[in-house]
């Protein structure tokens, strides 16, 4: 019967002892972590989007103005460098500021290349009247705006993570059990690149 006993308390110490840690919040720092992550991933693919639109936009502009090869090919270019970019991120590009600023600036570039093309654009009422080219655009429209919302939901959750990381108790927590836990990287694009392309009709 003691023995029984003593294994009901041992019992009983392990769960309050895991009660106690997940009251404490020993869970937040990864649980916040994998939001980060989910929240890039989700950014990520938003780009990618924009980026599979791009092929289609260029051969659709370019069949109603060959003459803007400039303007077409420095989105072709700066499609290549966001793709390239995104293929080569290193596994801890949120916490890695120098690949963080790389794959910022390379969808800055690409979107401010897009920016110049439907400034082309505006020069060729037929092109602006094409099925077709009106079909890519509001994609690329309804593309630019979910980028903003995945990036904002990023900032939302690398501000949350991050603040974790900085106040008391759970810094504390963070380096008691996750030393390896870093500040994640957030988006400082210049104002620029943040815009989404501007087209009137």
């Amino acid at each position: 019967m003691n023995r029984l006993g003593g294994w009901v308390a041992k019992g009983a110490a392990v769960v309050g002892l895991a009660l106690s840690l997940s009251a404490c919040g020993i869970n937040t720092v990864p649980r916040q972590d994998e939001q980060v992550k989910a929240a890039w991933s989700q950014v990520q693919n938003e780009y990618q989007r924009r980026a599979d639109l791009v092929p289609n936009l260029v051969n659709t502009v370019k069949g109603y103005a060959q003459q803007e090869k400039t303007v077409l090919t420095q989105v072709i270019e700066a499609r290549a460098k966001a793709t390239q970019t995104s293929v080569n991120l290193p596994p801890d590009v949120t916490s890695n500021p120098k690949a963080f600023q790389q794959f910022e600036q390379s969808q800055g570039q690409l979107t401010q290349a897009l920016g110049r093309l439907m400034v082309v654009v505006e020069r060729y009422p037929d092109l602006k009247s094409n099925q077709n080219f009106l079909a890519l655009q509001s994609q690329l429209e309804g593309t630019e705006n979910r980028i903003a919302v995945a990036r904002k939901d990023y900032i939302d959750s690398v501000q949350t993570y991050n603040t974790t990381l900085r106040t008391i108790p759970q810094r504390w927590i963070a380096g008691i059990f996750y030393p390896d836990a870093k500040v994640k990287q957030t988006f400082s694009a210049p104002e620029p690149a943040q815009t989404a392309p501007h087209v009137s009709f």
